[in-house]
Order: structure tokens, then sequence, then C-alpha cells
């Protein structure tokens, strides 16, 4: 089986990622090296020693060793991958207009993995010489699992074992509804937006607003339109030149529904219990109701969630694929609460498919009555968050509908964990 080479000690979440991805990986065969970006030379020296030429891969989040670091570089710029004809498999986490600098840098022998189909669309169009692995959507952790198999795998939970309960029957949970990630107010973007003076400022919002009108379309289509509007002969290489220029849209938007959504929460009554940066710019007309409880790393973000009844997610503008909140949400025994996309919408079964329509157009857009039993998450319209709100206190009060829809979530993760996604993406790496 090949050996494969993991990074960790950069960003913590995909470290973590990194960790659960080893341990299938081993259990499917493969030798794996879990390289530590905080101790670069001892790590070196071992991952040398690992490294078997024509027998070895890189698998990497956001260009982690391919960024030029000085370890993986020689004073001619050339990666040790290229040198060892190591082919380097890079899953992008974040939008590809992110990254235009390190596409330009990026190994010889690179492979792009892809969590939303929409970001294999805009590579092939504008990155057509950069070769794409297959389709690999984020995925859940069940924290109970990994406590069952921490000893075997020889990567300890830190957790103490009373504090685990992925199962915990929903009358139990303390948490009425948790969001896990970050927040920054939109307003520490409007520099981007009005540094070219009225008329460009008046153009970005105006993207801005129809995005967040409509929010199923994608930020490089929407950017395409209204170039086009203003540009009619604007050239592909122009378009592909903009679109990294554009990413303070998508983070406005991203931060913009965020924030509208718990605030949507929290002034309807509803104790929202928050774990990451900057909640404390969130402006809203009950903040007793925002619960801060700061970063934390991700096995604690496990714990609180398989202590919460509702588990909520905002996508970060992914249109065709998931986001690991909803299964790290299904696997330890929480209600989802997501707004959702046409990739989504052929997996999950919301319950509030159609409740948040107008009242003329509900009937015909409600669930089947086979179909009510299947329900696996909550879903809502990120136009209508006041909606939404009063359909959460509403299921608050039924816990028996709540530990349904939990557990019909939790059969449904089974299949989105990182085991599941290494072995498909081990049985591809077989036949590359």
């Amino acid at each position: 089986m090949k050996k494969i080479i993991l990074f960790e000690g950069d960003i913590e979440t995909q470290g973590y990622f990194s960790i659960q991805m080893k341990k299938e990986l081993e259990r499917l065969g493969h030798p794996v090296y879990l390289y530590d970006l905080k101790s670069p030379w001892k790590s070196s020296m071992e991952m040398l020693a690992f490294i078997e030429k024509g027998n070895t891969a890189v698998l990497s989040f956001n260009f982690h060793g391919m960024c030029m670091e000085p370890q993986f570089v020689d004073e001619e710029g050339t990666y040790i991958w290229d040198a060892l004809g190591i082919p380097c498999y890079n899953i992008l986490a974040d939008h590809p207009y992110y990254y235009y600098q390190r596409l330009a840098e990026a190994p010889k022998n690179y492979i792009q993995l892809s969590i939303d189909l929409g970001h294999e669309v805009f590579m092939k169009r504008f990155f057509p010489e950069v070769k794409l692995g297959p389709f690999l959507p984020l995925a859940g952790t069940e924290l109970a699992e990994i406590l069952r198999t921490s000893e075997k795998d020889g990567i300890p939970c830190e957790l103490l074992p009373e504090r685990v309960d992925s199962r915990r029957p929903m009358t139990e949970r303390e948490i009425d509804v948790i969001f896990t990630g970050n927040y920054a107010d939109p307003a520490r973007f409007e520099k981007y937006i009005t540094r070219l003076g009225d008329e460009y400022t008046q153009f970005y919002y105006e993207m801005i607003h129809d995005l967040l009108e409509h929010p199923q379309q994608r930020v490089e289509d929407v950017v395409e339109r209204y170039l086009r509007r203003e540009i009619p002969d604007v050239t592909e290489a122009q378009l592909k030149e903009t679109m990294q220029n554009i990413t303070f849209i998508d983070l406005y938007i991203r931060y913009y529904a965020r924030g509208q959504v718990v605030r949507a929460l929290v002034d309807a009554g509803v104790k929202v219990h928050v774990f990451g940066d900057k909640w404390d710019e969130l402006v809203c007309k009950h903040p007793e109701n925002l619960i801060n409880g700061d970063s934390l790393y991700s096995e604690e973000c496990l714990y609180q969630i398989q202590n919460s009844k509702i588990s909520l997610n905002v996508l970060p503008w992914f249109r065709r694929g998931p986001h690991d909140r909803i299964f790290n949400t299904m696997l330890n025994g929480a209600v989802c609460l997501t707004d959702s996309n046409p990739y989504l919408d052929e997996m999950l079964v919301g319950e509030g498919d159609g409740a948040f329509l107008p009242a003329e157009k509900r009937d015909e857009a409600s669930l089947p009555a086979e179909l009510t039993d299947a329900v696996n998450c909550i879903k809502y319209s990120l136009t209508n968050p006041e909606q939404m709100a009063e359909h959460v206190i509403r299921l608050l009060a039924d816990t028996e509908k709540l530990q349904k829809i939990a557990d019909a979530g939790y059969k449904l993760a089974q299949e989105h964990t990182w085991a599941a996604r290494m072995r498909e993406f081990s049985k591809w790496l077989a036949k590359d």
C-alpha cells in the first residue's frame, strides 16, 4: 500500500481532520507519517526516513507542505516532492479564488481535491491545466468513536471518558442551540468595498445585496454577471484575474449571514451558545441570550455539540457541497439546523422544507407523508431568519420530535465520516 504523508500543527481543525484520516488510512494498510509543522526540522528528518521513492504520496489541506516552506524547497525553489517524484494531493477547504498564488507555485505533480462541486467547475474553467482528483466533501467525527478507538490508534482522546456520550438523550442535553464557528463584523470589510470611490462602492454593494436576497447563487456567477453588464466584452483572462480580488465579498456575505441567523435566534428569546472568535462584535437587542464560550479546540467543540439539542450551521457560501458542521452535529446526537443547497437537498430531508415559503406555497412544498419519519435535519432559509427562529422555539418544546430527527441524522451521517472518505480516497489512489 502507498505510504502517505499528512500534516498537523498549523490550522487546528485541519490537523484534527488529518488525525482522523490517519487512523482510517492505517486501518486500510497505508503507512502514514503525520508531519508536525510546529517542529519542522525534527519532522523533516523523520519524514525523509519514512519516504519510499515511487510509493509515497502527500495528502494535505490548503497547501500545507506546498507553501514554499523552507524545509520543503531547496535554494533554487524546487520542492522536495518534485525532486523525489512524490504526488501531492491537496484538499481545498476554501474556494479556489483564495489560492491563486499557491496554485502558481504548486508542485509539478499536484492534484486538487474539491469539497464543493462548484469549486470543480471553477477549476475546470479557469485552471484547466490543474489535475483534479475525486470530489471529497468535508466529513464529521463522532466523539464516542474516538474514545472507543483511541488506545488502539495510539492517539488518546483529550477528554475524560465520563464526559463522552455522543448518543446522550435529548432530555439530558443542557444547551438549546449551539454554533461552532467564528464571526466578524461585516464592517471590517467595508474598507475594501469603499476604497475605489463611490461608483465602485455602489457596484460592490449591488452584488452583495443580490447575493443576500438570492443566496443560492455562487459568488463568482454574480460577479461575472455584473462585470458583463459593465464590460460586455470582458475576456476570460480578465474574469480570471478579477475573481482573486473579490474575496472580501465572499467574507462579507459569509459573516453577514452568520450574524443575521444568530441575531434572529437570540432576539427571539433563544439562548445560543457560540464557540469561536469575535462574537462580541455581534450587535443584537438581547445580548443576554448570546452565551459566548470563546474558541475551543476540536474535541471540546464536539463535546459541546453532544451536550446540545440543536446545532446551527450557516454554510460558508458552499452552493454544491456540505460543511463538516452538519455531520459533526449528526454524529454527536444533536439536531442539525442548516441552510441548504441543491447538493444537500438530495441528501437531507428537512423538517423545515417548505415551512419558510409564503403561506400560499407551503402546501405544495410540504413533505409527502411517507417521508415525515425520515426527517434528519431542520432546514431554514437565509432570507427569513425570523421565521426560522419561531420554528426553532416550537421544536425546542418538543423533545420527542427532536430525538427522532437526531436519530435519523445519526443514521445518515455514518456514511459521512472521515473514515468513509478515506475508504473512497484509498480506492481512487490505487487506480491513479
